[in-house]
């Protein structure tokens, strides 16, 4: 998890994208992330993060639902979300966290 630390310390907004392969909600995040990542650009990062394969940390971070989203800036979570979100929506929200 130090990993993420260093990650979420960043001071750019960080999305995180908690998902599964085998989940429908989350399949249909995955082209919107793109949009989102290509839209801000070098200004955040849009991280996708599997369940499956990072169980202790979407515990320890209380991931109950998927897709669960949250943006993290200078270390701090500043906005979360369980559910589909469309990318306007998305884009919108993590600018306001850009400086």
């Amino acid at each position: 998890m130090s990993k993420f630390g260093e990650l979420i310390g960043l001071d750019v907004p960080i999305l995180l994208d908690f998902y599964t392969d085998d989940n429908d909600s989350c399949s249909v995040m995955h082209p919107v992330l793109r949009d989102v990542a290509a839209a801000i650009g070098d200004k955040g990062k849009v991280i996708k993060i599997n369940v499956d394969k990072n169980n202790e940390l979407a515990e320890a971070l209380r991931v109950k639902l998927l897709p669960t989203l949250m943006i993290y800036k200078g270390g701090e979570m500043v906005w979360r979300q369980s559910g589909e979100q469309d990318s306007n929506t998305l884009i919108s929200i993590i600018k306001d966290f850009i400086n």
